[in-house]
């Protein structure tokens, strides 16, 4: 049996993505996003989800651009720590250790140390009452040669990706694979 716990914004898992941005002064900043993921297959877009006060809105308003960096389990203090903290007050780079990596797309930093990047140029916003969701076209991708796969495709088991519970305000990392997607199913297709 189900209880009810009513409207809440729980989804499992939920992406730890780092939203790099310049300010107005080319400063560049940092800041932890859980509300986001893949919207468009074509042309690839990206949504994330941010409030109004942040500094990152307020880059992304003036620069038209973004990036989003994919952390690692072994990165997990940095990651929750550009969560923490303002960019209008800190330099979120220099404390934490990791280093901006220019976009040669888009005019927005990436995290060097984190081994998979999205170059976005934002596409649209829309107000949805808290938050603002800017939608990026994803213009490239950039990977980590030691974290490629078959197919020239990152692995998740590679990437080691940390994953947010909402709810719990915990992290977690990436279990086992349980098999290949758009062939597990066919075991029950083929019983009808």
């Amino acid at each position: 049996m189900k209880k009810s716990i009513g409207a809440k914004t729980i989804v499992y898992p939920t992406p730890v993505f780092v939203v790099g941005t310049y300010d107005k002064d080319g400063k560049p900043n940092a800041m932890d996003a859980a509300w986001g993921g893949i919207c468009c297959s074509s042309p690839p877009c990206l949504a994330i989800s941010l409030r109004k006060v942040t500094y990152t809105y307020e880059n992304i308003m003036a620069q038209k651009a973004f990036t989003v960096s994919i952390p690692t389990q072994d990165f997990v203090s940095e990651a929750d720590y550009l969560g923490l903290v303002s960019g209008r007050n800190e330099d979120k780079f220099f404390r934490s250790g990791l280093t901006p990596e220019k976009s040669k797309l888009v005019n927005a930093p990436y995290v060097k140390e984190f081994p998979l990047a999205l170059e976005c140029r934002l596409l649209q916003s829309t107000e949805l009452g808290l938050h603002t969701q800017f939608i990026g076209e994803i213009l490239d991708v950039k990977v980590d040669m030691d974290v490629l796969g078959d197919g020239n495709f990152p692995e998740m088991g590679k990437v080691k990706p940390l994953m947010y519970a909402p709810g719990e305000h915990k992290y977690y990392a990436v279990g086992q694979c349980l098999g290949k997607a758009f062939s597990l199913g066919k075991n029950i297709m083929s019983h009808t």
